[in-house]
């Protein structure tokens, strides 16, 4: 489960709304029953990971809760380098070709994956070999990548044929069920609280959902599968997926790179306070996602694509207003509660650290504005800005965090965040202003007459 410090890092958005929308061919009680089922596993999925965090911090050595950070961020980043974002070609072409043709694709993709997991697996066994985490955790590790990464790529492929309930269900018990049990557990069974418990529950909950999603695949009988490797296929579908890479490893590169420098600077007790308080921050992307941003992006997809300036800004008008209000109204009850919540931890080093929480904050909230202008180009087809602000978010971290730890080293991480996401939001901004046409930004009869 990649709860902590996952938040939205991907270029491009999840089409599984989408998808849904487009595919689902049920009558209308049957589909509302279905949408409803959708929201309320969702929902749960997103309040367990929310609550997990609490939890943990409650029932964990601040040391443990680090460590889980930084296991939950490296196997999160190894999801990327061993996947490719290959799906984003495969899903196009699943989709324009009958079932009977399907398994000679996923063939062609899995064969990709082995030569991924040949290249890139002994280059993870370093973070072990170095010393940056330890061995011990290193069996649960590598078998976490391979259930992640398998999970990903089957409720990927669920969303592709048109499978959304059991998408959520695959996700549910990926990410909600599992932490839900493991919660339970340390609540009544002191001696299970520990990191053990919460890495043994994760696995057990990914090779639930594995098995679910595996078997249901098995059951479309999907042909194809004789067919040779195509290795011509293969390379055409990696030189469209590197570009959208390139920037979501830029973007990830920073959640991943923050833990490990705070926990260079401050030690894993530190890390574990940063854990939690992110963890908090996070949930307001989570949220944002599954409340603002899944459900407005089609709708401006579709009003450029039919050339209605109106709908679009109308649309953009929304997006700025639901994320600014939510956002805004997110961070001042977090930092109204925050107080009790730490007298309820019970843990002195959590209250230490409070004062990186404002910070912590005010970076999402700047990451939360940027994704206003990021959909509205999105929405045009304008992927280069956003491929080189995310580029450029990574470049500037690093000299600005490390400028920072010279004078604060507790809070350089998340000020160097801050720095980082406005320059996003900044680059961005302009893009847009830049780039869209005037009568998408404003209201000008004379342009649209013209036009």
């Amino acid at each position: 489960m990649l709860a902590i410090g996952n938040g939205r890092q991907r270029l491009y958005p999840d089409h599984s709304d989408e998808q849904n929308r487009k595919h689902t061919q049920e009558p209308m009680p049957v589909r509302t029953l279905t949408r409803l089922f959708n929201l309320v596993l969702r929902g749960a999925t997103l309040a367990s990971k929310f609550l997990l965090i609490f939890f943990l911090a409650r029932f964990l050595e601040p040391a443990e809760l680090g460590l889980y950070g930084l296991l939950a961020a490296t196997i999160g980043y190894a999801l990327y380098l061993l996947g490719l974002d290959f799906y984003t070609y495969t899903t196009r072409e699943l989709l324009k070709r009958d079932r009977e043709e399907w398994g000679e694709l996923l063939k062609d993709q899995g064969a990709l994956t082995l030569v991924l997991y040949v290249l890139f697996v002994p280059l993870l066994s370093l973070v072990f070999a170095t010393g940056t985490l330890p061995w011990p955790v290193a069996g649960w590790f590598f078998g976490l990548i391979v259930l992640e990464h398998l999970n990903q790529e089957l409720m990927r492929l669920l969303i592709a044929i048109s499978r959304p309930v059991l998408a959520n269900v695959v996700l549910f018990l990926r990410q909600g069920a599992w932490a839900v049990i493991a919660t339970a557990l340390m609540f009544f069974e002191p001696e299970t609280r520990n990191l053990e418990t919460v890495l043994l529950a994760w696995t057990l909950g990914g090779l639930a959902a594995l098995l679910l999603a595996a078997g249901r695949l098995c059951q479309l009988r999907i042909g194809g599968w004789r067919k040779r490797v195509d290795w011509s296929w293969i390379r055409q579908g990696v030189k469209v997926a590197v570009p959208m890479l390139v920037a979501t490893l830029a973007i990830r590169g920073v959640f991943t790179l923050d833990r490990y420098w705070l926990e260079a600077l401050s030690g894993l007790e530190v890390l574990g306070a940063y854990v939690l308080f992110m963890g908090i921050g996070n949930a307001m992307m989570s949220f944002l996602d599954a409340g603002v941003f899944a459900f407005l992006y089609p709708g401006l997809i579709s009003a450029f694509q039919k050339g209605d300036a109106d709908a679009f800004r109308q649309g953009v008008k929304r997006f700025f207003i639901q994320t600014t209000v939510f956002s805004l109204c997110f961070a001042l009850v977090a930092l109204v509660l925050i107080d009790p919540l730490l007298s309820w931890l019970d843990k002195p080093l959590y209250r230490e650290q409070q004062g990186m929480f404002p910070w912590i904050l005010l970076a999402i909230f700047l990451y939360a504005l940027g994704m206003i202008p990021h959909y509205a180009l999105y929405a045009q087809g304008r992927d280069r800005p956003l491929i080189h602000s995310h580029i450029a978010s990574l470049v500037v971290f690093i000299p600005a965090t490390w400028l920072f730890s010279i004078h604060w080293p507790h809070l350089a991480v998340p000020l160097g965040l801050s720095v980082a996401f406005f320059l996003i939001l900044v680059w961005k901004t302009t893009a847009y202003f830049r780039l869209t046409p005037v009568q998408y930004r404003h209201c000008c009869p004379e342009t649209q007459a013209s036009t």
